[in-house]
């Protein structure tokens, strides 16, 4: 073999390690890491068969917990883990999606009026994935800000005593062909265990976002059994969630006179259970702009769960609420109706639901409602507030058009409410000013004894009837209603991806511009920390120039403070939804005209230009005498 075989020989072997490596590393490990996802979920069902509690005589235990991939399988992608299994399709207005009647349940469904972004052609949110899906699917989009399987599911749990062969989620249910669930036809699964029983499920669903299932089994055989039924929804993957103090996003439930219940996501990992017995309410899970929730016949009494199952690397979650056991006699049959809430936390449907659920005669009377529904959307603790901040919002989008203007008008309605209260400062601070050089007069007099200063101080401020904080008090006005303001853009739907004028196409979201790049004309994206928009720098400016109008706080420390707020609130402000930036911004322009106009009325000097002048002159003194 010459030498140019040799390189040939050596250059196959480099390409040939090359090749195998490369496809180990791209192709073989992700495959293994699928399979080993897919292990750790069948594990995870496994350990919660094994630790469900034995039935006990008049309890029911938690629904047989939710079936995942078989060990050793390849998770697919979410669109492969669809074509997986038999599906009837769901189309309403506020649906599309799909029944899985392999187990019957509720595993896929997206929203047709919300997608993931603003562009029009970007994929619709979607709310619920079915099992299969990789908690890391490569062709993941944000549903729920949520990766991997999150489904509800429905049936019956044999009772002490009772062995009898129940629907699961491996059972394969019928269906009539071309069946499609709309809002006008509800859909007919049926199975026949073949020992006796035979099971009916009728899956409805409103012109809105609630869905009805009816489980009836019917039982013709010779002797009596005893089951419970169960409703649950289960989450694999941890969500991504905000960390952010004022929302919470996790497990979430009013139950009964348990009343609201609340557990994150990293509490559930360190706790892993949580049970209670209640009569009413509803249980699930709450993200930011979208809620998945069970809720049952408002007047019959069950146990609720709150359950984590798994490791650092594969988590699932559970709600479920399991009824009291029932004795289905031969030829006789038992039927229970549960609904599931799973879409857009939108105000006005939340608000509908807690009012009244509909009803189904014989079964459910249509004046039932949802207990404290309203509580699946967190307005915080000045919630009364923070909700007619809302709809008072609303209505004026509705006159409007625009959720910009509608802050704007809400604004200046603020402002005449709180006229009198403002002007009676504006008053005293222009008083303030009308006495500067009594005050200076003072200082002179008494400047090695600083407690007679202090006392000369008060006595002025005491006969011309002036509160020297008095500069504070319409800022201390705005920040209740500025946090109830960043509350309702934060957490309701309506204001997400609402647009305003020119460069702000999310009054939700912070102002996407920034300074640091010449506000774009620069091709740089700078760090979030230099994100310092248009709205935001306007917002500084006319926060300084409202401050220039105020008398200098006496103590040089507070002055200080004072002349460096506007700055501090610019770049904290940044970062906050443009909405709110753009209210803050007109709110301070509003009060200098406001206060400009109090002043002129009571006869004090507006020195703004003054004051902005004086600022520079010393500036350059201080530079000049060094």
């Amino acid at each position: 073999m010459n030498n140019t075989d040799n390189k040939n020989m050596l250059l196959a072997i480099v390409l040939s390690a090359i090749v195998l490596i490369g496809w180990q590393f791209f192709v073989g490990l992700p495959q293994m890491q699928r399979q080993q996802e897919a292990a750790k979920q069948a594990e995870i069902v496994k350990q919660t068969d094994t630790k469900t509690p034995a039935p006990q005589p008049g309890t029911a235990t938690p629904g047989t917990p939710p079936a995942a991939p078989v060990a050793g399988t390849e998770l697919a992608s979410r669109s492969a883990a669809l074509e997986a299994s038999p599906r009837l399709p769901i189309e309403t207005d506020h649906f599309f999606g799909s029944i899985n009647l392999k187990g019957g349940r509720l595993d896929d469904l997206s929203l047709v009026k919300y997608r993931e972004t603003i562009n029009k052609s970007s994929p619709n949110v979607v709310v619920l994935a079915p099992v299969g899906t990789p908690v890391h699917a490569a062709d993941h989009h944000t549903y729920l800000d949520n990766e991997g399987p999150y489904f509800a599911d429905f049936g019956w749990n044999a009772a002490a005593g009772t062995s009898a062969k129940l629907p699961g989620a491996d059972t394969l249910w019928t269906a009539k062909a071309g069946a499609k669930l709309t809002a006008q036809s509800p859909v007919e699964l049926e199975w026949d265990n073949g020992e006796g029983l035979l099971f009916h499920r009728t899956i409805s669903v409103d012109d809105v976002q609630m869905f009805t299932i009816q489980d009836k089994v019917e039982n013709k055989g010779s002797a009596p059994v005893k089951l419970a039924p169960y409703a649950r929804i289960a989450r694999f993957g941890t969500p991504t969630v905000g960390g952010n103090w004022i929302l919470h996003e996790g497990l979430i439930g009013y139950l009964g006179d348990q009343h609201l219940v609340q557990s994150k996501y990293s509490d559930m990992e360190k706790e892993n259970r949580h049970e209670y017995d209640a009569t009413s309410g509803w249980i699930g899970f709450t993200d930011k702009y979208w809620a998945s929730a069970i809720v049952p016949d408002q007047a019959l009494p069950y146990k609720a769960e709150m359950v984590f199952k798994g490791d650092a690397t594969t988590k699932a979650y559970l709600t479920a609420m399991t009824f009291d056991e029932r004795t289905v006699a031969p030829g006789a049959s038992s039927e229970i109706s549960t609904r599931l809430f799973s879409g857009a936390k939108e105000v006005a449907i939340i608000d509908k639901y807690r009012a009244s659920v509909g009803g189904i005669p014989g079964l459910w009377p249509g004046t039932d409602q949802v207990n404290r529904f309203d509580l699946m959307i967190d307005w915080g603790w000045f919630s009364f507030f923070t909700y007619w901040l809302f709809r008072l919002l609303d209505r004026l989008y509705e006159i409007f058009g625009n959720f910009g203007f509608a802050i704007l008008a809400v604004t200046l309605l603020l402002k005449g409410v709180f006229f009198p209260l403002a002007s009676r400062s504006y008053a005293s601070m222009a008083k303030m000013k009308k006495v500067q050089p009594e005050m200076a007069g003072i200082k002179e007099r008494f400047a090695d004894d600083k407690m007679k200063q202090q006392q000369a101080m008060m006595e002025l401020y005491k006969r011309e009837r002036i509160n020297p904080l008095s500069g504070c008090l319409p800022m201390l006005i705005q920040v209740p209603v500025f946090f109830a303001l960043y509350k309702v853009l934060f957490v309701t739907i309506e204001m997400r991806q609402q647009p305003f004028f020119g460069w702000i196409h999310d009054l939700s979201a912070p102002d996407p511009t920034t300074l640091f790049n010449l506000f774009g004309l620069i091709p740089w994206a700078p760090p979030a920390f230099l994100m310092l928009g248009v709205w935001p720098l306007i917002m500084g400016v006319t926060m300084f120039m409202q401050m220039q109008l105020n008398p200098a706080p006496p103590d040089p420390v507070q002055a200080s403070i004072f002349r460096w707020m506007p700055l501090m609130f610019t770049f904290m402000l940044a970062s906050f939804p443009a909405g709110l930036v753009i209210y803050w911004a007109w709110n301070n322009s509003l009060s200098i005209m406001q206060q400009a106009f109090i002043m002129k009325k009571n006869g004090a000097k507006i020195e703004l230009w003054g004051n902005l002048k004086s600022i520079f002159v010393r500036k350059k003194t201080k530079e000049q005498a060094t």
